[in-house]
């Protein structure tokens, strides 16, 4: 059975070339989740899809879908945004790449597709902060849309309890996190899945002014994410490490 949908709010996650003229293009959209359609002649100079299709821009989508592809009729600015630069563009490659990998397609996520659009405001008003402030400020962005991404899908990393007792986590104490059952207080105060309480407590606070919670936090929810890829590597992931250890 044929479906229409008409004028949806929706995000380009990437799109690559099909055939000579046209392109694939996989969307993220409030109503229906993440979405592949083909944009026929959109490669045409003429095409009035052409400069439209672009990334981290809000657009308003029509398509028609039988099967797994739909085909895109239209698309249109949904609103005005600042465009992404340098870390920030990265930062938002690498969302893009997480929702590609863990998003099923056609599983609506509304309250996700909303915490995607502030993430990307936010990043686009990084370019105005201090220096100092850059590192801190893109941390929180990518921290909390992470997990936001994972509770969304069923993953919520806890943050604020003993997995094994429920006590409250203490600051001055270290815990090694379990991915499926969360921090567990523990003696030693290294280690990969080690973290400690004062981390745990910045992050439910979405608090990573601290360099050491930013450290801690982005290699918690980088071995969190592991256990969800199930072996895929993230590309943009590997740069953002290299440029900033964001």
């Amino acid at each position: 059975m044929k479906r229409r949908a008409e004028h949806q709010p929706a995000f380009v996650l990437h799109a690559y070339p099909y055939k000579e003229t046209s392109l694939i293009v996989e969307v993220f959209t409030r109503r229906f989740g993440r979405v592949g359609l083909l944009a026929r002649g959109a490669r045409r100079p003429r095409s009035a899809m052409r400069g439209v299709l672009l990334a981290f821009h809000p657009l308003r989508m029509t398509w028609s879908a039988s099967a797994e592809l739909g085909t895109l009729m239209s698309v249109e600015w949904g609103g005005g945004q600042a465009s992404l630069s340098g870390i920030g563009l990265m930062c938002g490659f690498y969302i893009n790449e997480l929702l590609l990998r863990l998003l099923p397609r056609d599983d609506p996520h509304e309250a996700l597709f909303d915490a995607y659009g502030e993430a990307l405001a936010r990043l686009a008003a990084g370019a105005s902060l201090a220096p100092l402030e850059v590192g801190a400020a893109q941390a929180a962005i990518l921290r909390g849309f992470e997990r936001r991404m994972l509770a969304e899908l069923g993953y919520a990393p806890v943050l604020d309890r003993d997995a094994v007792n429920g006590a409250q986590i203490d600051a001055t104490k270290h815990y090694a996190y379990e991915a499926e059952r969360g921090p567990v207080e523990t003696r030693r105060d290294n280690g990969e899945s080690v973290v400690s309480g004062r981390t745990l407590l910045d992050m439910a606070a979405d608090n990573y002014a601290n360099s050491r919670t930013r450290d801690e936090a982005r290699r918690l929810m980088r071995a969190l994410i592991a256990e969800r890829l199930g072996g895929q590597v993230l590309h943009t992931r590997a740069v953002l490490s290299e440029l900033q250890d964001l």
